[in-house]
This record gives structure tokens, C-alpha cells and sequence, in this order.
């Protein structure tokens, strides 16, 4: 047996010790060949030489195993060698990178915010059903709250489905004048071609002693605020409701496809919807226990924004990561 230790030992290659394995441990093997040939052994020495064979056995298979390790291990060695990069190394080709198009446009939002002296606000996306719902005159069991149906958690909390709720925080910790804006990500059960589960909003809200805000105060601030956003369009504000607001209004832009004139995008009308805005309802207030001020709010959908400034014709594909659309906006 000898001579098996010896080529177990001299194995320079996993495939050479295959070869020594099934020439001692086979079918066919030296091992197999030693137990078959004690039959022709003498009774009285059977059982010895059974246990001598069972012990080279077991020593020889400890001495492959080991073997095996051994050659394996080196073997990983040479090919991690063999295949190391130098990560020092400058790469031979190279891609910009760039801001997602919704995050372009976030942007360009808060920029222009935050030049008017608005302050940024975030706050958390679980809220509650009081300042998600509740403290924005939405009782339960009001219908308005069908268009906002989200996803519940229990004990009445659940995904924000605006970011409302930061403004009446705000309120509740903070004693007027407020002039903040609120981005962040909200959600809702809607799926379609102008609507995700989830999507990135940015509410705003002025606060200040009665009669020092109006609607002419709003009115001013949005319009320049659009024309920063897509130039030189029209602006029109429509008669609206919104349970947190009264007066309320949808603002419309002149289509920026076909520059007010009609088309498809636009259903032939040469108006796009692009936010809502109101003064804020004396139950909002109510609910902060805010007395004698006023003020207004608004908000708006950055991804449909970012669709009507990079003409991308269905807000899912803004979600699904496709490397050939996003390549656009490097």
C-alpha cells in the first residue's frame, strides 16, 4: 500500500488524484482486489486482514481528502490570479452618469422654491389617518377620500397619499408666518398609463396673519413659477373643489405640444391640467387650532411635469428602470 500513499502525496493536479482514487477506491481498485482475495485466506486469519484493509482504507481516503483540499485550493489560487483587475487601473471607456429625469425635475422645483424663500420640509411616508386624512377636513366615510385610496397598516396607519401631512405638522409645531414646500414620495392604489402606486409630490403652504395672503398672492407665484418651469405658456385657473381648500382651482398650462392649438395629448382642447392650488380651508386651520390667519396651498405631480417637459408619453416607463430611456437624459 505504500506506493498508493506515496502517488496520493505526489498528486500535482485534482484530475491525476481522480485517476489514483478510482485505481484504489474503484470497483475495479487495488482495495477491492485485496478484499476479494480473502477468500482464498485462511479462516483464522480472515478477520486480521479485514481490519488492516478497513484501516488503509480509511487512512488512504483521510490522505486523498486532505490531498484533494490542498490541489483545490491552489487551483482557485491560480485562476483568481489569473483572472485579478487591477481596480487602479483607468478603465478604457467610460459613460456619464445622470440624475433621473423625476429627480431633474424635483430639483428644478425646489430650486425655484427655495429662491422665493420657501423653506424645504420633509416628514415620514407612514402616517397617520388624523394628519393624512382627518386634519385636512377628510372625516371618515367622506367620498373624497375614494380618489385617494393608499395602503393601510393597523391602528389606523398607513401610506401618506400626499405630503399634506408635512404642512399640517409643520403648522402644529410652528406659530405663523410659514412659507414652506413639502417634496417627498407618496401613495396610492392607482395603475395605469397616467397614474403608479407610488409617485413624488411637492405641496406648498403660506401661512401669515389674516388678510396679509390672497388668492392674487397665489395666482402670482404659480404663474411665474410655470413659466420658469416651461416658459412662455398661458396660464388659467379653474373652478375646483378640494376638501382642504376654498376657493379652489385647477391651473392649466397651453399645451406644450402643440402650443395651445389641439392635439391628442391635450384632447384637442390646448389645455393641460398640471396642479391644484386654493386658499386654505378655516377647518384646516381649525384643526391646528390656528386663529385669524389665512393662506394658501398647492400642489403638484412631479412625474407628470417631467413628462411634459421630456415628452415621455407614459408615466410607467418612468419606473421601469429601462436603461435606453434613462441613456436620454445623460
Amino acid at each position: 500500500m505504500k506506493e498508493w500513499y506515496d502517488a496520493i502525496k505526489e498528486a500535482q493536479s485534482v484530475e491525476k488524484l481522480e485517476d489514483i482514487r478510482i485505481s484504489v477506491f474503484g470497483k475495479k481498485g487495488v482495495l477491492a482486489d485485496a478484499f476479494a482475495g480473502m477468500k482464498n485466506a485462511p479462516d483464522n486469519e480472515k478477520s486480521q486482514i479485514a481490519k488492516e484493509l478497513n484501516t488503509h482504507k480509511n487512512e488512504l481516503m483521510n490522505e486523498f481528502t486532505a490531498k484533494k483540499i490542498i490541489l483545490q485550493t491552489l487551483e482557485l489560487q491560480e485562476a483568481m490570479k489569473a483572472e485579478a483587475i487591477d481596480v487602479s487601473l483607468y478603465g478604457t471607456s467610460s459613460e456619464a452618469g445622470a440624475l433621473h429625469p423625476v429627480m431633474q425635475t424635483m430639483d428644478r422645483i425646489v430650486e425655484y422654491f427655495s429662491s422665493m424663500n420657501f423653506a424645504v420640509k420633509t416628514g415620514t411616508m407612514v402616517e397617520d389617518d388624523f394628519n393624512n386624512f382627518e386634519a385636512l377636513n377628510l372625516p371618515k366615510y367622506h367620498p373624497a377620500r375614494d380618489m385617494q385610496d393608499t395602503f393601510y397598516f393597523k391602528d389606523e396607519m398607513l401610506l401618506r397619499t400626499h405630503t399634506s401631512p408635512v404642512q399640517i405638522r409643520t403648522m402644529m409645531q410652528t406659530k405663523p408666518p410659514i412659507r414652506m414646500i413639502a417634496p417627498g414620495a407618496v401613495f396610492r392604489r392607482d395603475y395605469d398609463i397616467t397614474h403608479t402606486p407610488m409617485f413624488h409630490q411637492v405641496e406648498g403652504l403660506v401661512v401669515d396673519e389674516e388678510g396679509k395672503v390672497s388668492f392674487a398672492n397665489l395666482k402670482y407665484i404659480l404663474e411665474d413659477f410655470l413659466k420658469y418651469m416651461f416658459g412662455e405658456v398661458e396660464v388659467r385657473f379653474r373652478p375646483s373643489f378640494f376638501p382642504f381648500t376654498e376657493p379652489s382651482a385647477e391651473v392649466d398650462i397651453s399645451c406644450v405640444f402643440c402650443k395651445g392649438k389641439g392635439c391628442r395629448v391635450c384632447s384637442q382642447t390646448g389645455w393641460l391640467e398640471v396642479l391644484g392650488c386654493g386658499i386654505v380651508d378655516p377647518n384646516v386651520f381649525k384643526a391646528v387650532k390656528y386663529k385669524n390667519v389665512s393662506g394658501y396651498a398647492f400642489g403638484l405631480g412631479v412625474e407628470r411635469f417631467a413628462m411634459l417637459i421630456h415628452q415621455i408619453g407614459d408615466l410607467r416607463s418612468l419606473f421601469e428602470g429601462d436603461i435606453k430611456l434613462l441613456e436620454q437624459f445623460q
